[in-house]
């Protein structure tokens, strides 16, 4: 069984930025939802947060609009500063790896999500193609080697190009396109992910670690703390398991104690 501290890194699910297709609330609401979401993960015991703008969707499928970039870099300060003991991570949906890895630059946080790495994928958006090489060097241009990149392989709503199997597709992202993280889903936001998915990714990078990316609750946290060496955990940490509410500081509670197990 796996011993090492285990990475609880719960989800700040910003609310709709300005200009997002549905309709915002206003940034300083967004900000006020964040500062109170980021209170109740550290109040709970999560070891860290990764800040995502989940509130935009439809999604962008390329660069995002430069107020996301801005706005993402004021809220990412703000959480660093007032819980500077828990780890940041920052992803910019879908696959804005560059403005991701500007902000976390910017607020020094520590790693960023990147949904496509390399290859391709069909997805709501449509094509997404990776694009590791550049990425790469763009985090040394700006000086920010520290921040890790954390892949999902074959991400949730998303279909792969090419039919690479998982356990293979995994040891590209690990071995040759930089990731430092490999993450498991389930097909959607709260699905869980397919042990067999996480055995076969285990079996093809035994080196790498994995954290699951989706699907995480209460009842299976005990279980996946033995397979895997983190998970972002979102839907189950709000109120009433539902993602448009506030995070609950009493559920990350239980599921800290959970992972503790």
């Amino acid at each position: 069984m796996n011993t090492a501290p285990f990475e609880f890194l719960g989800v700040i699910h910003l609310l709709p930025l300005p200009a997002a297709p549905r309709g915002s609330p206003g940034f300083a609401a967004v900000r006020e939802r964040a500062r109170l979401d980021a209170a109740a993960l550290a109040e709970g015991g999560a070891t860290g947060v990764i800040l995502e703008n989940f509130g935009d969707a439809p999604f962008a499928r390329d660069a995002v609009d430069p107020h996301v970039v801005a706005q993402m870099a004021v809220i990412g300060a703000e959480v660093r500063a007032a819980h500077p003991g828990l780890r940041l991570g920052i992803n910019v949906l879908r696959n804005d790896a560059r403005a991701a890895l500007g902000v976390a630059a910017a607020v020094d946080a520590d790693w960023v999500r990147v949904n496509v790495l390399a290859g391709a994928a069909v997805t709501d958006q449509g094509l997404i193609q990776g694009d590791a090489h550049q990425w790469l060097r763009y985090r040394a241009e700006i000086g920010a080697q520290r921040v890790s990149i954390v892949a999902d392989v074959h991400v949730k709503h998303a279909r792969p190009l090419g039919g690479a199997p998982i356990g293979e597709a995994a040891a590209d992202l690990f071995r040759r396109a930089g990731a430092s993280v490999l993450i498991v889903t389930g097909r959607a936001t709260g699905a869980a992910a397919a042990e067999d998915d996480v055995a076969a990714v285990r079996a093809a990078v035994p080196e790498a670690p994995i954290w699951l990316g989706s699907g995480v609750n209460h009842e299976s946290a005990r279980r996946w703390r033995g397979l895997v060496q983190g998970a972002i955990i979102g839907t189950a940490l709000h109120q009433d398991g539902d993602v448009r509410r506030p995070l609950d500081a009493e559920r990350v509670a239980r599921m800290s104690e959970a992972l503790r197990g």
